[in-house]
């Protein structure tokens, strides 16, 4: 996007992995002649972050004043989210929170611009616009064209989620682990709680009344919003897995109407934001580590019938955690906002907090 007018943004959270995620596709997206504002907690007062070819001083969230911010990207913490994303609104800026804090209030729009991207019409100065969670959006961007075209009853997904997605401190104990295994030394974990070197961790998040972690029910009850259609079942199992940056997804589905392969491959392959892989070449089947790490797109491989049911089908889904699954899809809430010229309207009483 080129934006001609001079923008006034926030990255609140901006010395974590997502935050800095956020200066560099700002910087990448819109160019590197806005006003932008480093926010984080008070310990890191003296720090600096790059944005583009130049670093930003960090300024402290607490003692910040949002007038005259246009927009404001949220990824500090549910708590801090809580706090200071009103507060932000409130002072005028179009905010867009990474975390789960406003996620599962009706009032507030969740938003994946390829999928649902009309949800933002009307918004303007005092909007609050929530980002799914990592392994929601790289599921529903895979999903959307699917669900349009034949309807989906019903998705089991079992996701390989890379330690990224627990952010810096996740990655650096699999680093350290890692290192540790490999000169025979006991580990110990922290960030998990169980180690994650050599090993994969079948939960996520914590534990529910029903048996499903948060992180399984987040994919439950995000697409169903995001998809608009309360009657989609997911099923899903949620894994940690020693990968530093990408998340991988076995999808299963059953449509509601009879689908045929051939129109899907064609629909997926026309989709906004996807790449679909032929699977002739198994070395050119997507993965974290070859594929998805470091871009934007999500990608989808191993797409066939599903034998076990009439009406199902079958695919590997595999994106950037970091980036499409948090910081690009803020970005992108942006840079539709400036398209629908946001900033000149007024937002919905429904999207203020």
């Amino acid at each position: 996007m080129n934006t001609k007018e001079r923008l006034t943004i926030a990255v609140a959270g901006a010395t974590g992995a997502v935050g800095e995620a956020m200066l560099e596709i700002l910087a990448q997206r819109l160019g590197t002649a806005h006003d932008v504002h480093a926010l984080a907690s008070e310990g890191s007062l003296g720090r600096t972050v790059e944005f583009g070819n130049r670093e930003l001083d960090v300024e402290v969230l607490a003692d910040f004043d949002f007038s005259g911010v246009d927009y404001a990207l949220f990824s500090a913490g549910g708590s801090v989210s809580a706090e200071h994303a009103p507060r932000a609104a409130r002072d005028g800026a179009m905010v867009i929170d990474n975390t789960s804090e406003f996620r599962y209030r009706d009032e507030y729009p969740l938003v994946v611009p390829e999928v649902n991207g009309h949800r933002l019409d009307g918004l303007g100065p005092g909007a609050l616009i929530a980002n799914p969670n990592c392994s929601t959006i790289q599921m529903v961007v895979a999903l959307a064209p699917i669900h349009r075209a034949f309807g989906i009853e019903r998705v089991n997904v079992a996701t390989y989620q890379s330690v990224s997605g627990a952010g810096r401190k996740g990655m650096e104990e699999l680093a350290r682990q890692t290192a540790d295994r490999l000169n025979m030394r006991e580990v110990e974990p922290s960030a998990f709680t169980q180690p994650i070197a050599f090993n994969v961790l079948p939960s996520i998040d914590t534990l529910q009344d029903n048996g499903y972690t948060r992180e399984e029910m987040k994919m439950h009850w995000e697409t169903r919003k995001i998809l608009e259609d309360s009657e989609v079942m997911v099923n899903a199992t949620a894994v940690r897995v020693p990968v530093f940056f990408g998340h991988a997804e076995a999808v299963h589905l059953e449509t509601r109407e009879a689908a045929d392969l051939d129109e899907v491959r064609k629909l997926l392959s026309r989709a906004p934001g996807v790449v679909l892989v032929g699977d002739d070449d198994p070395s050119a089947i997507p993965t974290p580590g070859k594929h998805a790490a470091g871009r934007d797109e999500v990608f989808v491989g191993r797409l066939r019938k599903d034998l076990s049911h009439p009406r199902g089908i079958d695919l590997w889904v595999v994106s950037d955690n970091v980036r499409k699954g948090a910081a690009l899809n803020a970005v992108q809430i942006l840079q539709a906002l400036e398209e629908k010229g946001a900033r000149d309207g007024v937002a919905s009483v429904a999207a203020q907090p």
